[in-house]
């Protein structure tokens, strides 16, 4: 399969040089399976010398693992804005961003959420972790405070969610028997039920 790799030429701030190794690492992993993807590979896709993978991020195992980590990992909703407006308007905002992501993200969040990824016990902790990270960044945008008796609890409802959010992202981009605005509609109202009637109804008073 021919690589299509970065112009050679072209000189980059270091931290400009690791985020184009690590998008075209996310690329090749989302198009192949880690066994048939090389550091070669990456570094003919980078347009950069093998070396440079060693130096910014190690071995091939610890790049694929921090493509996995920033893949499942739900990045800071404080730019979103969640803290202010109807329920109903802040979850479409919220769910229209997430999908942004999930799009660019395309093959490499399909291959990152596969049920199977989880047999590898080092990916399955960071797996447990992004998932509870995630949640937690979700319930800070929406204003439960850290000390808040019941956030184990929200918390773990928010993974719950999560686990439909998975589902339907594949219906939309693995299997397509959903469409993206249908898959919006679904975790948007889902997303408004959550917090304004699930949330209360199952915390316990502050």
């Amino acid at each position: 399969m021919k690589t299509t790799s970065e112009p050679k030429w072209r000189r980059l701030e270091p931290d400009a040089r690791r985020e184009q190794i690590f998008t075209c690492a996310a690329r090749l992993f989302g198009e192949r399976p880690y066994a048939d993807v090389s550091t070669s590979d990456i570094a003919a896709a980078a347009g950069v010398a093998r070396g440079l993978i060693n130096h910014y991020f190690g071995t091939k195992r610890e790049l694929y693992l921090a493509v996995i980590r920033r893949t499942v990992t739900m990045p800071s909703l404080e730019p979103v804005g969640l803290s202010s407006g109807p329920l109903a308007e802040r979850a479409q905002v919220a769910v229209t961003w997430f999908l942004d992501i999930v799009a660019k993200q395309g093959k490499m969040w399909l291959v990152a959420t596969s049920e199977g990824i989880g047999r590898d016990p080092e990916v399955e902790q960071i797996m447990i972790d992004a998932e509870r990270r995630s949640a937690d960044r979700v319930l800070d945008a929406v204003e439960i405070p850290d000390d808040h008796p019941s956030r184990t609890e929200l918390n773990a409802l928010v993974r719950a969610y999560a686990g439909m959010v998975k589902a339907a992202g594949r219906e939309w981009l693995l299997r397509e028997e959903l469409s993206r605005e249908q898959v919006q509609t679904l975790l948007q109202k889902s997303f408004i039920t959550l917090i304004g009637e699930v949330f209360p109804a199952v915390a316990r008073p502050v």
